[in-house]
């Protein structure tokens, strides 16, 4: 029998000694089959609700003898990358993502070491004001009134939300959230242009002597709209190889175009009987800051960015939902489920006109009842350009052809050797079959995701 995977045992003492071991775990903790279970879980880091699959794997050789072979059932990681749905796939999707994202800015994983050369900064373009919301502001350290009278706490549910529902627009907000990724598109159309202009040259010309790279993630701010926060890079016309882009982009010129992107796009929504036409533009809050070359600079003791920092603050945004509770995570079922949900009149609203929107012949393309959890927004949280930087693809096929050159090892298998691996895999299940289970799990997430941070072998934040 396998033994207990180092960790689950731990739990079970600790548990034991707490005297919270209820008969549900006493039960599993004393099944014949608990050192099997224990090692699925340990094999999918404790996921939350791992798909349960049945079947076989086998490793054969160029002779086509069988040199490894593993049947029966595990648990496969569900790996989303919410962490309101699952903590320990949420944290592996942050790990990847510190990794691609700091790979543009450091180099490694394919990329040259000379992008640290190149210019790099930090975009955030944000949705404009549809209406006044309750706020925290801080002036000079101290915390000042809301627009509503009150001194609001950092922990007040009411941040965010409409100070006057009646004349907030809940319409404009939902539509601009669901076109936000084609402002994302035409606003780094707009840059290229502008780009070209500041060179001199026509903007068909731009690819011959310069490209624009770019990684950004979207984030929920707390009244329930998003903003991006992108990492741009100016490279050379073969991308982060080759000629180094031209010396004229300088960081004030990039800033100032970037700006005046943000500034002159606009996107009409489709003729509405309901709505009319409406305008959707960037809000007015547009930063731009420079990316230091590495840590231990200057500006990094100034508590400015570095590849490091920067490349841990976007992969922390790219694991978050609507961050407004669990239940908005999921997808909405029927009018009558938004009323059901644990969020604020606020965000209900948003998804209330996300669902109406949804109904009306003229918005059918943009799937608003789809994405009426997501308040309207449909686009990817994660998205880059092409060449900036290595695909979560490539991590994923360098981990798993790590993990066979470890098997190969352990089996005593020449590098050279060729091998097949035949799978043959079916779903029988997903998540855990009772709660005793479940909370076990949890426990071994939270413990195997502390040893990662202990152990210095997590890079994205915590």
């Amino acid at each position: 029998m396998v033994a207990a995977p180092h960790g689950l045992r731990e739990i079970a003492a600790a548990f034991t000694e707490s005297g919270t071991l209820d008969p549900g775990m006493a039960h599993v903790l004393a099944r014949a089959s608990f050192d099997t279970w224990a090692s699925k879980v340990q094999a999918a880091r404790g996921c939350a609700k791992p798909v349960r699959m049945a079947g076989s794997s086998t490793v054969v050789d160029s002779s086509g003898k069988i040199v490894s072979e593993l049947s029966g059932s595990v648990f496969v990681p569900c790996k989303n990358r919410r962490a309101a749905v699952c903590e320990s796939c949420s944290a592996h999707y942050a790990h990847d993502t510190f990794h691609l994202i700091r790979a543009g800015m450091a180099g490694g994983k394919g990329v040259p070491e000379t992008v640290t050369g190149h210019l790099r900064v930090l975009a955030t373009l944000t949705a404009p004001s549809f209406g006044k919301v309750h706020s925290r502001p801080v002036r000079n350290g101290r915390v000042r009134r809301c627009s509503c009278g009150e001194l609001h706490s950092q922990y007040d549910d009411a941040l965010g939300t409409a100070v006057d529902p009646s004349t907030y627009d809940y319409v404009g907000s939902v539509l601009w959230q669901a076109h936000a990724g084609e402002l994302w598109r035409r606003f780094t159309i707009a840059v290229g242009r502008k780009l070209a202009r500041a060179l001199g040259i026509r903007a068909g010309e731009l690819r011959d002597v310069m490209r624009l790279s770019y990684a950004k993630v979207a984030e929920y701010q707390r009244r329930g709209l998003i903003h991006f926060h992108a990492v741009v890079r100016i490279d050379g016309p073969d991308g982060p190889e080759g000629p180094r882009p031209p010396a004229a982009v300088t960081e004030d010129v990039l800033t100032a175009v970037m700006q005046a992107a943000a500034a002159s796009v606009v996107v009409r929504t489709p003729e509405s009987p309901a709505v009319g036409v409406l305008p959707l533009t960037w809000g007015e809050q547009v930063d731009v800051e420079p990316i230091a070359t590495s840590e231990g600079t200057s500006e990094e003791s100034d508590g400015g960015w570095h590849d490091r920092r920067v490349a841990g603050y976007v992969a922390k945004y790219a694991t978050k939902g609507t961050r407004l509770t669990e239940g908005s995570d999921y997808r909405i079922r029927s009018a009558e489920h938004i009323e059901q949900l644990p969020v604020t009149e606020h965000h209900k609203q948003l998804m209330r006109t996300a669902w109406r929107l949804g109904g009306l012949a003229e918005f059918e393309e943009l799937n608003l009842r789809k994405w009426a959890h997501m308040l309207g927004f449909r686009g990817h949280f994660l998205t880059k350009s092409r060449r900036y930087s290595t695909t979560f693809g490539e991590i994923r096929r360098t981990r798993a052809e790590y993990r066979l050159d470890e098997q190969r090892e352990a089996l005593g298998i020449a590098d050279d050797e060729v091998l097949t691996v035949v799978n043959d895999w079916s779903m029988t299940g997903i998540g855990y079959l009772n709660d005793a289970e479940r909370r076990l799990a949890a426990v071994f997430a939270e413990l195997h995701l502390a040893r990662r941070r202990l152990d210095g072998q997590d890079d994205s934040p915590g």
